[in-house]
C-alpha cells in the first residue's frame, strides 16, 4: 500500500505558503520533485536524510506525482503549542491536531455554537478544484471588490498547503481566506464539517460568496457513483439547509476525450441530478454553435429538479486570460490549459457571474 524510501536533500526548488517542493536523491535513482509540509515535518534542507512515501511518484499520478516527505529523523521539529482538539487525518501516521472554529476552544465557538443560517449568501459549488480560479474570475470582473471565501473538503488533496492555486489567489487579494473542513486540514480556519466551514465562512470571514470545489486530485473510477465529485451534490444540500442560495457549476469540457465527460460531465448530471435533493440554481453556459446546443440539451433534464439559469460568456474569455496573467494563477484542467479547453473555463466562470448577480 505504502512504497517506503530514504533519500536525502539536494535542494530546494520552490515553494508557497505551508509547503516547500524539494530535489531529493533515492539511492542511487538519481533526482526526484519531492513534497514537504513543514508545519507537520518541520523544513528540510539540503544534506538532510528524509523518510518518504513514493507511492504517488511510483504511480506517475499528473497533480500528485511527488515523493512526499513523511518526516525528517535526524532533525525533528518542536512539539506543537497553542489549543486545538480537532483531529484531522485521523488515525493515519500524520494525524495533526488543529483549533477548529467551532470547537470549544475557539474564539469563534459563541458565534458559531447555535448559527443557523447563511442569510442567502449565494454558494458556489464544482466538481473540480480547477474550477476555482475561473469562477472568482467570473466573480470579480462582474464584481469587483467582491469578498469570497473558498471551503475546501476533503474528497480530494487532505492540506490546503497543496494548491498553488489558493496560494496564489490569496496573494493577488482574489480570494479572501480559505475554510478546510472534513479530514482536510490547512486552511485559514478549520471546521468539523461542510456545514460550519460554510457558516465559518459567511459568519467569522465575513463572505460576500462562498466557492465549495474539492482539493487538486478528485478521485473517479469510470462508473456511476464511484467518483469523489458526489460530494458537490451534498455540498447543494448544505448550502440549501442553511439559508444559502446554492448555485451549481457545471463541469464542461469540449476537449476531453472521454466520452462521459464530453459536453456535461455525468459527474455534474449525477451529483445534480440524483445527490442534490434540495433546489439550486444550475447556471447553463450560453455557449453557441453546435456544441453550445448540445451542453444545453445534456443540462436540460436537471431542470426538473433545479433552476436553470442561462449565462452569458460575452468578455469571459477576456476576464480569464486577465487573471491568469494578473494573478500568477496557472488554468489548467486535466492538463488542458484555457484555450485547449475553453468551454471548461467559460462554464465555471459564467457561475462565477451568476453568483457576483446575487450579491445583495
Amino acid at each position: 500500500m505504502i512504497r517506503w524510501r530514504k533519500g536525502t536533500v539536494e535542494n530546494v526548488r520552490r515553494e508557497w505558503p505551508g509547503a516547500v517542493e524539494l530535489d531529493v536523491t533515492i539511492g542511487g535513482d538519481g533526482p526526484h520533485r519531492a513534497l514537504a509540509y513543514p508545519a507537520l515535518v518541520g523544513r528540510p534542507e539540503p544534506g538532510d536524510t528524509v523518510l518518504l512515501n513514493t507511492t504517488a511518484l511510483a504511480m506517475g499520478l499528473g497533480t500528485g506525482g511527488y515523493a512526499m516527505v513523511v518526516a525528517v529523523p535526524d532533525r525533528l521539529p518542536p512539539d506543537p503549542s497553542g489549543p486545538g482538539h480537532l483531529v484531522k487525518a485521523r488515525y493515519t501516521p500524520l494525524q495533526a491536531t488543529v483549533l477548529g472554529a467551532d470547537e470549544q476552544d475557539s474564539p469563534h465557538h459563541e458565534l458559531l455554537r447555535d448559527a443557523d443560517s447563511l442569510g442567502g449568501v449565494p454558494v458556489v459549488v464544482a466538481d473540480l478544484h480547477s474550477a476555482l480560479p475561473p469562477i472568482l474570475a467570473g466573480l470579480l470582473a462582474a464584481r469587483p471588490g467582491a469578498r469570497a471565501v473558498y471551503v475546501m473538503p476533503d474528497g480530494g488533496a487532505l492540506p490546503a498547503w497543496f494548491s498553488m492555486s489558493i496560494a496564489h489567489l490569496k496573494e493577488a487579494g482574489a480570494l479572501a481566506a480559505s475554510v478546510t473542513v472534513g479530514q482536510a486540514f490547512g486552511g485559514d480556519l478549520e471546521a468539523v464539517t461542510v456545514h460550519t466551514g460554510l457558516l465559518a465562512a459567511r459568519l467569522v470571514l465575513g463572505a460576500d460568496v462562498i466557492v465549495l470545489a474539492q482539493g487538486p486530485g478528485n478521485l473517479g473510477t469510470g462508473t456511476k457513483w464511484g467518483f469523489s465529485g458526489v460530494s458537490a451534490g451534498e455540498a447543494i444540500n448544505a448550502a440549501a439547509v442553511l439559508d444559502g442560495r446554492p448555485v451549481g457549476s457545471l463541469r464542461v469540457s469540449e476537449g476531453d476525450l472521454r466520452e462521459r465527460h464530453l459536453g456535461v460531465s455525468h459527474h455534474s448530471l449525477t451529483a445534480y441530478g440524483r445527490v442534490a435533493l434540495a433546489r439550486a440554481e444550475i447556471v447553463v453556459p450560453e455557449l453557441g454553435g453546435e456544441f453550445g446546443a448540445r451542453v444545453a440539451a445534456a443540462a436540460a433534464p436537471l431542470g426538473d429538479r433545479h433552476t436553470l439559469v442561462p449565462v452569458g460568456v460575452e468578455g469571459l474569455h477576456e476576464a480569464l486570460r486577465d487573471a491568469e496573467k494578473e494573478w500568477g494563477v496557472r488554468l489548467s484542467t486535466m492538463g488542458r490549459r484555457l484555450d485547449a479547453d475553453l468551454a471548461y473555463f467559460l462554464a465555471a466562470a459564467a457561475a462565477g457571474r451568476h453568483a457576483a448577480a446575487l450579491i445583495p
